[in-house]
């Protein structure tokens, strides 16, 4: 996530430590601009490829995860194509990142590729910059959505990797059989 003249901002910097030193397996960026949710990778495995559906090998688990934020949501699980966001009505209010516009230097490819967290990108609105009047709306469309992309956290496996005298085993790759994406015990 650098390359010859692209600088990391500090700000960047210290999220990408901070997300290295703890384990933490889900995240969600919020963004304005649209109505939708959207997961990795944002970033077209054709660089030349403007809308290009750049999938994970953990497909299946970021529908799943957009999905929950999305059907929980009272404005994207609308079926009307005339509100805001409804350009992505037939998708479920859901798109891979890289299929609706490709960017490089994303945090959910970030968390995806260099930790153990899966993050999406929730586009709350499609107002870039709302009037302070409209936030109270806004976090209330958004609450429950929120709340339920949140216990998706307490899906899955969850153990804990031991040696046989039962200690814990520090950065243990854990192999999931036809995912080719490993992820490793916390510390």
């Amino acid at each position: 996530f650098s390359s010859p003249g692209f600088q990391v901002a500090p700000e960047t910097k210290a999220v990408m430590k901070w997300l290295r030193s703890i384990p933490f397996v889900l995240s969600a960026s919020l963004h304005g601009g649209e109505l939708v949710v959207t997961y990795p990778y944002d970033y077209s495995r054709h660089p030349m490829e403007e809308k290009m559906f750049s999938p994970t090998p953990d497909e299946k688990v970021f529908k799943m995860l957009a999905k929950a934020y999305a059907d929980a949501h009272p404005v994207i699980s609308d079926r009307s194509e005339l509100r805001c966001g409804g350009n992505f009505v037939k998708r479920g209010g859901i798109i891979n990142g890289a299929e609706w516009y490709s960017f490089t230097g994303g945090m959910a490819d970030f968390n995806y590729l260099h930790t153990n967290c899966f993050e999406v990108t929730v586009e709350v609105g499609c107002e870039k910059f709302p009037l302070e009047e409209e936030l109270f709306t806004i976090w209330h469309e958004n609450k429950g959505a929120l709340l339920n992309y949140m216990e998706m956290v307490h899906r899955g496996i969850k153990g804990i990797v031991s040696d046989k005298f039962g200690n814990p085993i520090k950065n243990a790759r854990i192999s999931v059989r036809g995912i080719q994406h490993d992820v490793t015990t916390g510390n």
